[in-house]
């Protein structure tokens, strides 16, 4: 166990209570600033590093789907000072103590600087002069509660924004989540076994779901110490694709994901695809499916299927979920 940290599986088990609460919270919390008129104007830039970066993929998604200018930006890619800019710029970062993404807000004006963080106070908590917290949340090392939560607060940022409304759906958010895993996770953890003796793992998603293949990668990557990649389908068919051999591929997406799941199981090669729509597969494409809904609602299932299978893989191959094997002293600042 690591200081400050719950277990993995005890996160996971009370996952679906928590993340409704939290999203009551936060429905909350989000609306004030709307109301106070915090939420309009030019689209939020999101920066984040690692899984806070994942999940601002599917709420970017949907504020671009709306005609609003958006982006997520990696918080250690982009020279500093951040450009000047009519863009409001989220931090995100579920300890507030991210190294990089602190350094990016510290160069933004105060009336642009925003935060969505799970720990307050937290250096970045306090930079910001609008502020959307997901209540201390107590969450697993390889982080489960934590990032859903985080997913939930950008995607009702995303759905308020400049006169929008949140989706009626975020109330059932937490049902879904247990829906996920008592009616999908016996057949989730069935597919552990094709991790056995996987050399590497290929995650990929379409569109909003490039998040979920990134968080889905760096999860196992952590948790299940298999080598693994998260990228979009376009980047993994210009080329990507070409070193399949060895390893299990996680798609999530429609019908262009299937066509490629179904060329990989022709080549030899297992493949997962998590998707809410219905296809015909044959032997060596294993379909998970979710629930029909919006990109943020469905990244946040697609997170929670990835979670049960990891957790199965890990214990397949022997690996002590909490043993992390690397601890590095400079990506956080200290906490106040």
């Amino acid at each position: 166990m690591i200081d400050g940290y719950i277990a993995y599986t005890r996160a996971r088990a009370t996952q679906a209570a928590d993340l409704a609460a939290a999203v009551d919270r936060l429905a909350g919390s989000v609306t004030e600033l709307a109301v106070g008129g915090r939420l309009s104007g030019p689209g939020p830039v999101f920066v984040g590093i690692g899984a806070s970066l994942a999940a601002a993929c599917a709420p970017v998604w949907t504020l671009r789907e709306r005609g609003i200018h958006s982006w997520r930006l990696g918080a250690g890619d982009h020279p500093l000072p951040f450009p000047p800019s009519s863009h409001p710029v989220f931090g995100v970062s579920q300890s507030g103590r991210s190294a990089e993404t602190l350094a990016v807000l510290e160069t933004i004006p105060v009336s642009k600087r925003y935060a969505v963080v799970n720990v307050v106070p937290s250096p970045i908590a306090d930079l910001a002069s609008g502020l959307v917290d997901l209540g201390n949340i107590a969450d697993s090392y390889a982080s489960t509660i934590g990032f859903t939560a985080t997913v939930a607060a950008l995607g009702l940022i995303a759905d308020a924004w400049h006169g929008g409304r949140i989706d009626e759906g975020w109330s059932r958010i937490g049902e879904v989540v247990a829906a996920v895993d008592r009616e999908l996770g016996p057949r989730i953890r069935s597919l552990a076994p094709l991790f056995a003796a996987a050399t590497s793992a290929d995650f990929v998603g379409a569109g909003p779901f490039v998040g979920s293949a990134e968080a889905g990668a760096l999860l196992f990557r952590e948790v299940a110490r298999i080598p693994s990649t998260g990228m979009s389908t376009r980047q993994y068919l210009h080329g990507a694709m070409e070193s399949a051999g060895g390893g299990v591929h996680v798609l999530f997406g429609g019908d262009r994901e299937f066509g490629i799941a179904e060329t990989l199981a022709g080549a030899g090669h297992p493949a997962i695809l998590v998707t809410a729509e219905d296809f015909d597969a044959g032997p060596l494409v294993h379909l998970v499916r979710l629930p029909e809904l919006p990109p943020s609602q469905a990244a946040i299932a697609q997170i929670v299927a990835v979670q049960i299978l990891v957790e199965a893989v890990a214990a397949v191959r022997g690996v002590a979920i909490e043993e992390f094997v690397f601890h590095n002293n400079d990506i956080k600042v200290p906490g106040l």
